[in-house]
């Protein structure tokens, strides 16, 4: 059963965002890694980087695929999770969790308003 914790908010492209003391932290969806399979390269943005949302911040490499990874909202990264990038396979155990990606300080008036609530993205991957 793919794991969709309902505190956080979620994009068509399978990427979560959580909103911290004002901050968003992203990562990929447990559907997503699961999609993928095993993870063996992350690529990311450096701290201090313009983000803009709904497009590519980074990419995720499986067995299978490269995928970019899409940012839910315009912002500056803050903070990249380095542990992702010496290992990769975090991702797959942990995605939730541990496998957390960038940090986004956003950018004037973007929030995850515009983004699924977990219900919507479990419709969303009914129909996939």
């Amino acid at each position: 059963m793919v794991e969709v914790p309902g505190d956080r908010r979620y994009t068509d492209q399978h990427e979560w965002a959580k909103e911290e003391d004002g901050k968003i932290t992203v990562g990929i969806t447990d559907y997503a890694q699961d999609q993928l399979g095993d993870v063996v390269f992350v690529g990311l943005p450096e701290p201090g980087s313009q983000v803009e949302a709904g497009v590519p911040l980074g990419e995720v490499e499986s067995t299978k695929s490269v995928s970019d990874i899409f940012s839910p909202v315009g912002g500056t990264v803050l903070e990249k999770n380095g542990d992702v990038e010496q290992h990769p396979e975090v991702i797959n155990q942990d995605p939730y969790g541990r496998g957390w990606l960038v940090r986004i300080e956003p950018a004037g008036g973007d929030s995850l308003d515009g983004l699924m609530a977990a219900d919507d993205y479990r419709k969303l991957m009914s129909e996939e």
